[in-house]
């Protein structure tokens, strides 16, 4: 695309900059590159032409390797809800590692307290048991509820990410067919159904076709760019669930604890059979990750109940349920159940802030849309309207390089999210009027600096 061949210029420009800015993180990612695969710890941690190296983060900061300060809109990936290492969560965490110990082993009254307390926050969650992480999560969520209903098949969101797991791992990005991995098999797939986000009429499609399991869905789609599910197609999910015999299953690895303290069936009213958590379960520690949902589902995972290994589901882990990660998600939980008006303030906050990066894009001639809930934000460089899944939000782009040009363009401005191919938010719940005025300055700019670069408006 032409409009593409103009934009490596502004890319080689910004590069300039931002090599002057970061001599140490190059230094530091020549060193990765020799011991690790594509000098990254997890590839979609890299940003071109090299990622900075943080030193350190505090609160709704980091600082890397150079000294240079951004506000964080990744936080951890999402797990920080509250900013980085909240005082209260880090001093229970250090407290439990130090008087219980950072592994046991053996059952321990802190687990069972904590799920007492996700049981009474977190709508329809009736027992739980906790995972390492949302990947795993999602595997026993999957295997539980194929073993509930009898039925292999599950379906999936297109543009839908529920971690590394087999069966899952499909439809991530298009075609949105076949395995997104080398070394995972066909055969491994070819129970899951994948449809379009926000369509009804291709999940009903899918439900009637085949005997399904189990509808694996979040309630914001998450890597695919932050696309808010519409409430009808959430209703009509849960109608349709019910009528064709198959569990709904909300991935809340993101949403939980962000859109409402009871997650997304909080937020839109709509309630899931099983509930995936992982991210900010565990309070920003490592370890994060959980499942839970109506006791009769659950109760499949019971091996008193069920003495025979292959007449229930199994679930484990070395360390499931270890002090450390129990304690700090509980301290951020109880937390957040004493101060709930932090979620009104805050989906307030951002909900005013995705609205006026809406009328950014408007005033620029329409390069641009704002989608997302609460503190999800994405931004899409799509032609003519808003996407409503991953999709349209592909499909519809009027650059391949947008994306990645405005992501260095905010790093050398001081402002750090992940990816380049998607520009999606997850600020916390305490970012601060003074951030927000920041980026959407910095934004603006960039949309200047887009309209003059390319001389006019190719989106139109």
């Amino acid at each position: 695309m032409e409009v593409d061949a103009v934009l490596e210029g502004l890319w080689k420009f910004l590069v300039e900059e931002y090599t002057k800015k970061t001599p140490r993180s190059r230094q530091a990612f020549e060193r990765a590159r020799k011991v690790l695969p594509g000098g990254v710890t997890y590839h979609i941690r890299y940003l071109s032409p090299y990622p900075p190296f943080i030193e350190r983060a505090v609160e709704t900061k980091v600082v890397d390797v150079d000294g240079n300060v951004y506000d964080d809109y990744w936080m951890g990936h999402g797990a920080h809800v509250l900013g980085h290492s909240p005082r209260f969560v880090v001093e229970e965490a250090c407290r439990a590692a130090a008087e219980r110990g950072t592994h046991l082993g053996y059952e321990n009254t802190l687990a069972v307290e904590y799920a007492e307390l996700l049981t009474k926050v977190i709508p329809n969650v009736e027992m739980v048991r906790f995972t390492n992480s949302g990947t795993e999560a999602n595997m026993y969520a999957a295997r539980l509820a194929r073993a509930y209903t009898g039925r292999k098949y599950i379906v999936k969101m297109e543009g839908g990410w529920h971690g590394g797991y087999d069966s899952l791992h499909t439809g991530v990005t298009p075609p949105w067919r076949g395995p997104e991995s080398l070394g995972l098999p066909e055969d491994f797939i070819k129970y899951t159904i994948v449809v379009p986000f926000n369509d009804i009429n291709a999940l009903e499609d899918a439900l009637r076709r085949y005997e399904v399991a189990a509808v694996f869905v979040e309630p914001v789609l998450g890597a695919g760019g932050c696309i808010e599910a519409r409430r009808e197609f959430l209703v009509e999910a849960r109608r349709l669930a019910d009528q064709y015999g198959a569990l709904l299953v909300f991935d809340e690895v993101i949403t939980g604890f962000r859109l409402a303290l009871g997650g997304g069936q909080e937020y839109y009213g709509v309630n899931a059979d099983l509930v995936v958590l992982g991210k900010a379960v565990a309070g920003g520690m490592p370890g994060a990750g959980a499942f839970g949902g109506r006791s009769d589902v659950m109760e499949l995972l019971d091996h008193i109940r069920n003495p025979d290994p292959r007449r229930r589901s199994f679930h484990g882990g070395t360390f499931v349920g270890n002090p450390v990660s129990i304690a700090a998600g509980k301290a951020l939980v109880s937390y957040l159940a004493r101060n709930r008006v932090l979620y009104e303030e805050s989906n307030r906050a951002w909900e005013e802030f995705k609205a006026r990066l809406d009328r950014l894009c408007e005033e620029h001639g329409r390069p641009c849309w704002a989608t997302g809930a609460g503190s999800m934000i994405g931004i899409h460089f799509t032609r003519s309207r808003r996407p409503w899944n991953a999709r349209e939000a592909r499909e519809l782009r009027w650059s391949r390089v947008v994306e990645r040009v405005a992501n260095l363009y905010m790093r050398v401005n001081g402002i750090l999210y992940l990816t380049e191919g998607t520009m999606h938010l997850l600020p916390s719940l305490v970012h601060t009027s003074e951030q927000r005025e920041r980026f959407l300055k910095a934004f603006e700019s960039f949309l200047d600096t887009l309209e003059e670069t390319l001389k006019g408006r190719p989106w139109a």
